[in-house]
C-alpha cells in the first residue's frame, strides 16, 4: 500500500525541546531526523513502496508526488518552512484527495499522527480498525523519536524474506508488500494464519486451466542477491525502463532459480502452485508492466485444501506422465477441468434458508394469511407453521417460534363474531403448540415432530402432517 507521509509545519513545531548538556533541538528538527531515518530503511530495504510528502498548517501542500525516489523525499525535508497553525482536518481532506486521485477510493494507505490522540483512535475506528498510531515514550528526546521511528520500521517496513523451493532448486527471494495474516472465520477456535518462509512449488499448470480464480493478495517476488540495476530496471522498481534486461543482469553474475523461473513461467504460458502454509495455496506467475518489463508474481488463495473449486483438492492433483492416458487428449483438445464430484449435489430440496430479513417476514407472513381463512386453509396453515418451526429449532431460533406464537394469539383477538368457531380452537392451538417448543424441552421441541390440527367437534376431519 502506498505511504503518506503528512508533516506539521505549524509554528508549534519550532518550538525547542530541552536537551540536557547537548544541543538544543526544535521539534521540527527532530520530526525530520526521524523521517530520514524511516527513508533511509526503506530506501534500502523497503524502495518499492510509493511515498508521498505532504506538508500542512491550516492549509495543506502536496511537497513530494508518491514516488521511490527517497533522495526528493530527504531534499524536500531539509528545506521545510514555517507556517502558521494546526488543522487536523484540512490535513485530512487533503490526504483523501491526493490518495483518491493517485489510486483510487478503495486503496488503504499508511498514515500514523501523534497528537489528539482520541480523536485520531475515533478516526481509526471509523475507517475501518485497521491502523495503529504511534507515540513518543518518555521525554521528547533524539533517542525517543528514534525508538518511535524504529517501531513503526519493525511494525509497517520490515521487508519479508523467504526461501522459494522447487526439488532440488531454490532461491532466496523478498516478497513485497509484506503478507498480512489473516484470520479464517469458518473455523471453530480463529487463529492467524500467516504466510510461511519457506515457499513450496508443488507443480505447474497451464494459464489457461487456472483461469481467473479468485485471490486475497498479490506481491511481488523479487530475488534477493541481485544488482542495482535489478531494483530500477529488471523488477520494476523505478519509473525508468529504458532499456531491455537480460536474465543475466537481473540477479547479477551468479545463477538464480528466481530468475530461471521467472523467463519459464512466462515462455512456457504457465503459472506455478506454490504452498505457502499448511492447507494455504498461491500460485507464482509472470505478469508484464509493459512491453519491456515484467514481474514475478505471488496471488495468495483463500486458505483451505481446495481453493479452486474446478480444480479440486490441491494435493489430488499429480504429473500429466502418471496418468493412464493423456488428460488433455493427444490434441490437447479436451481439459480435465473442472474436476466433477463423485457425488452429484441435488439442488432440489425444500430447505428453508432466511438469508435476508425479507425472507423471513415473507413466511411470517404467509402463515398469517393461511391463519385468517381457517378452516378453510387449515392443511395449508399446518404445513406452512410446520416448515417455519423445523427451521427455527434447526437454527436455534428459540425467540421466532415464542413472537409467532404471541402474532397467532394476536391474531385469535381479532378474529370477527362471523369467524368460523374452529378458527380460534386452531389458532389457540397452534399458539401453544410454538410456545411448548421454544422452551427446548426435548418433548416438545423434537426436530421431526410435527404440530397436527387440534381435532374439534366443528372439524371435519384430522390430518397428520
Amino acid at each position: 500500500m502506498p505511504t503518506v507521509v503528512l508533516m506539521d509545519v505549524s509554528l508549534s513545531m519550532t518550538r525547542p525541546v530541552a536537551q540536557d548538556g547537548s544541543e538544543e533541538y526544535q521539534r521540527k528538527n527532530l520530526a525530520v531526523h526521524g523521517l530520514n531515518m524511516l527513508f533511509e530503511h526503506m530506501a534500502s530495504n523497503y524502495r518499492l513502496e510509493f511515498t508521498a510528502l505532504m506538508a500542512f498548517s491550516s492549509l495543506w501542500e502536496l511537497l513530494v508526488p508518491f514516488t521511490r525516489d527517497y533522495n526528493a523525499l530527504q531534499d524536500a525535508l531539509s528545506n521545510l518552512e514555517d507556517y502558521d497553525k494546526t488543522c487536523f482536518e484540512a490535513a485530512l481532506n487533503g490526504v483523501s484527495n491526493v490518495v483518491q486521485q493517485e489510486w483510487g477510493s478503495a486503496c488503504p494507505c499508511q498514515l500514523q499522527m501523534t497528537d489528539a490522540m482520541e480523536n485520531l483512535e475515533e478516526l481509526l475506528r471509523l475507517s475501518g480498525g485497521d491502523g495503529e498510531i504511534f507515540t513518543v515514550d518518555g521525554q521528547l528526546c533524539m533517542k525517543s523519536v528514534q525508538a518511535m521511528f524504529g517501531k513503526l520500521i519493525d511494525h509497517a517496513y520490515s521487508p519479508f524474506h523467504a526461501v522459494l523451493h522447487c526439488g532440488n532448486l531454490s532461491s532466496d527471494v523478498q516478497v513485497f508488500p509484506r503478507p498480512e495474516p489473516i484470520i479464517v472465520d469458518e473455523e471453530v477456535d480463529p487463529m492467524p494464519r500467516t504466510v510461511s518462509s519457506d515457499l513450496e512449488i508443488v507443480g505447474f499448470v497451464e494459464i489457461a486451466d487456472i483461469a481467473s480464480p479468485p485471490v486475497i493478495s498479490r506481491h511481488l517476488v523479487l530475488p534477493i542477491a541481485v544488482s542495482k540495476d535489478v531494483d530500477e530496471v529488471g523488477t520494476g522498481a523505478t519509473e525508468e525502463p529504458e532499456e531491455e534486461v537480460s536474465a543475466s543482469q537481473m540477479a547479477g553474475k551468479s545463477p538464480n532459480f528466481c530468475v530461471l523461473l521467472h523467463g519459464s513461467l512466462k515462455v512456457e504460458g504457465m503459472v506455478a502452485l506454490v504452498q505457502t502454509g499448511p492447507e494455504w495455496y498461491g500460485m507464482l506467475y509472470s505478469q508484464a508492466d509493459s512491453k519491456k518489463k515484467s514481474n514475478l508474481m505471488m496471488s495468495l488463495f483463500e486458505p483451505g485444501p481446495g481453493p479452486l473449486p474446478w480444480m479440486g483438492k490441491i494435493t489430488h492433483l499429480g504429473p500429466v506422465s502418471e496418468a493412464a492416458e493423456n488428460p488433455y487428449g493427444e490434441d490437447d483438445s479436451k481439459s480435465p477441468f473442472p474436476v466433477q464430484p463423485q457425488v452429484k449435489r441435488s439442488y432440489a430440496q425444500n430447505v428453508t434458508v432466511w438469508i435476508k430479513a425479507s425472507g423471513l417476514q415473507t413466511d411470517v407472513q404467509k402463515i398469517l394469511r393461511n391463519a385468517r381463512k381457517l378452516p378453510d386453509k387449515t392443511q395449508t396453515f399446518y404445513k406452512e407453521l410446520n416448515r417455519l418451526r423445523k427451521a427455527a429449532l434447526a437454527f436455534g431460533f428459540w425467540e421466532l417460534l415464542k413472537g409467532v406464537a404471541d402474532l397467532l394469539e394476536r391474531e385469535c383477538t381479532l378474529l370477527p363474531d362471523s369467524a368460523h368457531p374452529d378458527a380460534a380452537f386452531q389458532l389457540s392451538h397452534a399458539a401453544q403448540q410454538l410456545k411448548l417448543a421454544s422452551t427446548g424441552d426435548s418433548q416438545y421441541a423434537a426436530f421431526d415432530h410435527n404440530i397436527v390440527p387440534m381435532h374439534t367437534d366443528f372439524s371435519k376431519s384430522s390430518t397428520q402432517y
